[in-house]
This record gives structure tokens, sequence and C-alpha cells, in this order.
């Protein structure tokens, strides 16, 4: 069976997709999923992130988007249990271009994604870059959903609206089965009136996308990565920890329920 693919995605930079990523997918395989990492950002802060050093990255999604190399080449096991990432590096940066001209531009990722490879995962997370560029749109063509980081800050329902019309125009133009996962809110802080507003507005607007679970602003959260660990790993006790495994089990709990 196909593994569900979720792009995590948001075009505004610092809302934290690339924490999410690291730490959901750390928080799913916890839960007994065998889970697949996909870089799709050039910063490869992903790939940093889980313990990936770059002399490490011999082969990355660059050159599975442009090189037509195969899946199984590329990924590499991290030092999570039934955690893989498929890493990315500066060379990244250069695809838009070089994919522009390329008339199958947007299905790359979508036809890399070889069945007789995935059938061993049980959830793919592809982390997109801080833009709605040929990358995104490629995560998107190849995603059964997308699950949106939102940060709990002042202006974070205004960039919404445009991630939503990218959406729906990948739905109407390359991805019928496109949905949204869900919304997370990050960066929560209880104590701050804006948090709480955002919240609001956000569950006023959104309803039943936004997850329940809420990722705090941690201190613990935000050394983890400097560790090359997920926060499970470096904190299991910590209040990102616990908000990250909350968070997968309403993933899979939505995964569950009938579309």
């Amino acid at each position: 069976m196909r593994p569900r693919c979720i792009a995590i995605a948001n075009q505004k930079g610092g809302v934290g997709k690339t924490t999410t990523a690291i730490n959901l997918g750390a928080a799913l395989a916890a839960e007994g999923q065998r889970v697949l990492i996909i870089d799709l950002d050039p910063q490869g802060n992903a790939s940093t992130g889980l313990g990936i050093d770059a002399d490490q990255r011999n082969y990355t999604t660059y050159d599975l988007l442009i090189e037509g190399m195969a899946l199984q080449e590329i990924v590499l096991p991290t030092e999570v249990e039934d955690l893989w990432i498929a890493p990315a590096t500066t060379d990244l940066s250069s695809a838009d271009v070089e994919l522009v001209a390329n008339e199958n531009r947007v299905f790359l990722l979508k036809d890399a994604l070889a069945p007789e490879f995935l059938h061993g995962f049980d959830i793919v997370l592809m982390d997109c870059p801080p833009s709605l560029n040929l990358l995104t749109v490629n995560a998107m063509a190849a995603a059964d959903a997308v699950l949106v980081p939102l940060q709990t800050e002042f202006f974070a329902l205004e960039g919404l609206s445009q991630l939503m019309m990218t959406i729906r125009e990948v739905r109407q133009s390359a991805n019928p089965r496109l949905r949204i996962e869900g919304v997370v809110l990050t960066m929560f802080d209880m104590r701050n009136n804006l948090c709480r507003q955002v919240e609001e507005d956000a569950r006023a607007n959104l309803g039943e996308l936004v997850y329940e679970t809420r990722i705090p602003r941690n201190v613990r959260l935000s050394e983890a990565p400097s560790y090359a660990m997920p926060i499970l790993q470096y904190d299991p006790n910590s209040r990102g920890s616990e908000a990250y495994i909350s968070l997968a089990r309403e993933v899979l709990s939505r995964q569950m329920q009938p579309a």
C-alpha cells in the first residue's frame, strides 16, 4: 500500500516548517510508523537537524529531481529508529531555473516517488522551502495532503490565503486528490494575548482544520537542532517533545477517519 504523503508548506519563512518536519517525523516513528522525510529546502536544515553532515550528502533531492536519480539511491537512515531522509544541499537553489524548460516540471517529484521503494514506509513528509516555487508545487503535486505550520503572530492569517489559493490551483491542474491535512499553531505562548487572539481567529476561520495541539515556544525545542537531534532525543520530557507526540497522534487519528 502506498504511504500517505504530506507536504509541510507555508511560503512564510521562520514559521516552524522544518522544526515540524523533523519533530513530527521523529514522533510518528516513536508511534510505530516508518517515516521518510524528503528535504526540498535548499538550506538543507532538516538534513542537518537529523545529523546528516554535508560530507554524507553525496546524492540529494537535487539529483532526484534534476538528474533523474532513483529515490533509493539518495535516502539515508538517521539516528532515529524508523526515520529516514532524502537530504538536500544548496544545489537545490538552482532547481527552479533548471526546471522551467521541462514540460513535466510539476510532476518530477511525483514520478520519482516509485511505489516499489515507498512500500516500505507508512508516511512521507516533505519539507518545503519558504516560497511557493516549483519545489513546493512539486511537493503538492506528489502529496495527498498539505500540513500548514502557522506561527501565532499578527500577520499569520494574511499569508495563509495565498497558500490556500495555490493549493486550490494545484488541485485543479495537477492533483485533484490534494487536500489540507491541517493547520498547526506554532511558537504558541499562552501568556501572550496576541497568540490567544490569533488562535481564536484561526479556529473561527478554519474550524476543524486547526489541530487541537499547539506547538509552544520552548527553549529546549530551539536548542535541539544545534545538537542535530529531534526534541524527542534531545529532551524527551520537554513541553516541545510532548507537543509533537500529541501532534503525531492527531495526524494518525485524522488519517484513520474517512475522507
